[in-house]
């Protein structure tokens, strides 16, 4: 359609701009105003997605800093003082989640070591239980793969 004049339209250049109009409708609705003001330049849906995604997930550079922020919060992972186990497993789980999303994978085993070196010394006993090769092991069967 580059360089035709609407007059010029075949019945297929119709049918892909008929559903161009539709998905640029589509994402326009689910944007708030600060983003649609930042794509409303853009002329056809393919633009728009293309420019949401480098604002939204940023260019690779942003994707290797978000990625190094959550490495390092995965590894600094502690259970605080005083936290529940829920609240621990709640926490936990939002960074592995994050750190699947932004391509980082871990062997279930790897997990499992971390949930057991981020328990507290109260857990000493349990942990040291916990760290015998087959019973960590059964832990390696983390609910994230």
């Amino acid at each position: 359609m580059v360089g035709k004049h609407q007059s010029e339209w075949t019945a297929e250049d119709k049918k892909k701009e008929d559903l161009d109009n539709v998905a640029k409708d589509i994402l326009y609705k689910t944007l708030d105003k600060n983003m649609f003001n930042k794509i409303k330049t853009c002329s056809t849906a393919k633009e728009i997605w293309e420019n949401l995604t480098q604002l939204c997930e940023g260019i690779d550079q942003t994707k290797e800093n978000k990625l190094t922020v959550a490495i390092q919060k995965f590894d600094n992972f502690k259970m605080k003082h005083g936290k529940t186990l829920s609240e621990f497993d709640e926490c936990f789980s939002c960074i592995i989640i994050e750190l699947i999303l932004l391509g980082k994978e871990f062997s279930n085993r790897e997990f499992a070591l971390k949930v057991v070196r981020a328990l507290p010394k109260e857990w000493d006993v349990k942990t040291v239980a916990m760290r015998e090769p087959k019973d960590l092991n059964k832990l390696a069967s983390w609910p994230f793969r």
